[in-house]
């Protein structure tokens, strides 16, 4: 199940608890650094201008290619953006990296409200091993309050995740389906698990729940503006909370942004915490 990986890699081993550690075990890659959503608690509204361009694919290529020689066993083709902004180059990702690279595990994190079914089986025709949906509002009020957009989306966004249910079970295809929520508080989170179980839930493999991250230095900020307390830092979802020091991002987790800058951290959008910029190293 997606939650085993996950706790996987949010546990820090000895070995790499050190200045040279070997390659991590998983890398998330920004195909799109675009979103249609402006979420309240995300990093992306740090942006002052949000990137027009997608990655490179010959860059992608490259570095996946690097990547997997380096041991590198799994790989996000997303990050902070919405990959499925830009559907073409999300399957062309997906294809490569399953069948000229044998990747074993190529999983997607997305809004679902961009996920059109054609998209979606498109992916999983690619051979995607991992599809999760983010869902984190009740409501259309709470879902224009947090995402910024409009309502529209929010029934859109569950019409898609109950198709891609439909698609893998039409076409038996193997994709695993998850979903993940952000956990309220009080009437909110009961609102929250009304709509999980009769919206999301019978469409899913799994369904978790992470705590509110306060994607960087801004969480009295965001506490008084959405009404919710952000945790420290990224501590994994809820039921296997780590410790916000050592961030377990910086060792066993790569984050690659669609410029080909290698960051140390799961929320950098300003480049804050580039560590190298692939375009010109290895």
């Amino acid at each position: 199940m997606i939650t085993d990986r996950i706790d996987s890699v949010t546990k820090i081993p000895p070995e790499y608890m050190k200045a040279a550690p070997p390659a991590p075990k998983s890398v998330k890659i920004e195909i799109s650094p675009r979103c249609n959503y402006r979420c309240g608690f995300c990093a992306l509204r740090n942006r002052e201008v949000q990137p027009k361009w997608d990655m490179d694919f010959e860059l992608f290529k490259r570095i996946t290619r690097e990547m997997s020689a380096a041991g590198v066993k799994e790989i996000g083709v997303f990050y902070l953006g919405e990959s499925f902004m830009g559907p073409r180059l999300l399957v062309d990702c997906i294809a490569y990296l399953k069948s000229e690279l044998a990747m074993p595990y190529v999983f997607l994190t997305s809004n679902a409200s961009m996920a059109f079914p054609e998209a979606i089986e498109a992916c999983m025709k690619a051979g995607l091993d991992s599809l999760k949906w983010s869902v984190n509002a009740a409501d259309e009020e709470q879902f224009e309050k947090i995402m910024g957009v409009s309502g529209r989306l929010f029934h859109r966004a569950l019409e898609n995740i109950r198709a891609g249910w439909e698609l893998r079970r039409e076409h038996g295809y193997n994709t695993g389906l998850y979903a993940s929520s952000i956990r309220y508080d009080g009437a909110q989170q009961a609102k929250m698990e009304a709509l999980l179980g009769e919206r999301v839930i019978p469409y899913v493999d799994q369904h978790y729940w992470l705590p509110l991250y306060s994607m960087g230095a801004f969480a009295t900020e965001r506490e008084a503006q959405l009404g919710y307390r952000p945790t420290a830092g990224n501590q994994g979802r809820i039921d296997a909370l780590r410790e916000p020091l050592p961030c377990w991002s910086a060792f066993t987790e790569g984050h690659v942004t669609a410029e080909g800058k290698l960051s140390a951290c799961c929320f950098d959008a300003t480049a804050n915490w580039t560590m190298g910029d692939l375009t010109r190293q290895s």
